[in-house]
């Protein structure tokens, strides 16, 4: 697996995350202010898109795991 599908993977799995803990109906809720992290995911993505500089890309390659144009 590259880095940039575990990228979107980690990506998808922390809007959901966050999305479950932060909409009130949702059984797991906990506080709205969960919220501001899917936004913090979605910001991160989309300037990604533009600048090709991504955080947990870097920290994957610093364990090794192959590119990918995060």
């Amino acid at each position: 697996m590259n880095a940039e599908r575990i990228v979107r993977i980690v990506a998808g799995f922390f809007v959901l995350l966050s999305l479950s803990l932060g909409v009130e109906g949702s059984p797991l809720f906990v506080s709205k202010n969960f919220l501001f992290f899917t936004a913090f995911v979605g910001l991160n993505l989309f300037q990604s898109g533009f600048t090709r500089f991504c955080p947990l890309n870097n920290i994957l390659a610093k364990f090794g795991i192959k590119g990918g144009s995060c």
